[in-house]
C-alpha cells in the first residue's frame, strides 16, 4: 500500500472513530449551513451531521484510487505521482477540518465559521499552485480545457501560468477573514476570472502552436 493512501485511510478511520465517540451527546438536528456571515442557516438530522464527511471522504478516496488505472494517460500521471498522492492527503485533512469545526459548534463551542475556513481554503489554492507545474497532461486532474489535453506545450505553458492564478487567488482568500463582509467575494471573484483567464489562455496558446 502507498504511504498516502495510508495516511488517507488513518485520517478517514480518525474521522469516523470522532463521530461514533460523540454520537451520544450531539444534538439532533445538527447544523448543516454557514452563511458567508458565519451564522448557521440550515440544519440536518445527527446521523448525517456525523457521518456525512467521513463517507464523502471515503468516496474522493476510491476517486482518487481509480484514476491513475482509468485514466488513458495514466503513465503521464506517474510522472507526477508523489504530487498527486500529496493532493489526496491533503483534501482528504481539509474535509476531516470541515468535519471537526461542524462537530465543535454542535457542542456549543462557538466561532465565526467564515473565519475558520477561509485560511484553510487559501491554503488549499496556494498548495494547488505550488503543484500545477508539476502536473503531466492527463484527463482528471489539473486544468482540461480543450486545447491543453490537445498539446503537451500548451498544458505546461497553461499550467505554469495557472500555479500563479491559484496562488494568488489563496492569499486573496485570506483576506477575507479581515473584511469579512465581502470575504465570499474575495473567494469568489479571483478564482472565477482566474479560470476564464486560463481557459482564453490556453486557446490562445493552441492558435499560435497551430501557426
Amino acid at each position: 500500500m502507498r504511504m498516502a493512501n495510508a495516511a488517507a485511510i488513518l485520517i478517514i478511520i480518525i474521522s469516523f472513530a470522532i463521530a461514533i465517540y460523540l454520537y451520544p451527546s450531539m444534538s439532533d438536528p445538527m447544523p448543516a449551513h454557514w452563511n458567508a456571515a458565519g451564522q448557521v442557516d440550515s440544519f440536518m438530522p445527527k446521523f448525517w451531521g456525523l457521518f456525512l464527511m467521513p463517507i464523502v471522504s471515503i468516496a474522493i478516496l476510491l476517486l482518487f484510487v481509480a484514476i491513475p488505472r482509468i485514466d488513458p494517460l495514466k503513465k503521464n500521471i506517474d510522472k507526477f505521482r508523489s504530487y498527486f498522492d500529496g493532493f489526496i492527503v491533503i483534501i482528504l485533512m481539509f474535509f476531516m477540518y470541515i468535519h471537526i469545526l461542524t462537530l465543535m459548534w454542535s457542542m456549543n463551542i462557538t466561532f465565526n465559521m467564515t473565519q475558520m475556513i477561509l485560511p484553510a481554503i487559501g491554503l488549499l489554492f496556494i498548495y494547488l499552485g505550488f503543484i500545477m507545474d508539476k502536473l503531466k497532461r492527463n484527463w482528471f486532474i489539473g486544468i482540461r480545457t480543450p486545447w491543453t489535453l490537445s498539446s503537451d506545450r500548451v498544458w505546461e505553458k497553461t499550467h505554469r501560468v495557472g500555479g500563479i492564478v491559484f496562488k494568488f487567488a489563496g492569499v486573496i482568500t485570506f483576506f477575507g477573514v479581515v473584511f469579512q463582509s465581502i470575504a465570499l467575494w474575495l473567494l469568489l471573484i479571483p478564482i472565477i476570472i482566474g479560470i476564464i483567464y486560463l481557459f482564453a489562455y490556453s486557446y490562445f496558446e493552441f492558435q499560435k502552436e497551430k501557426k
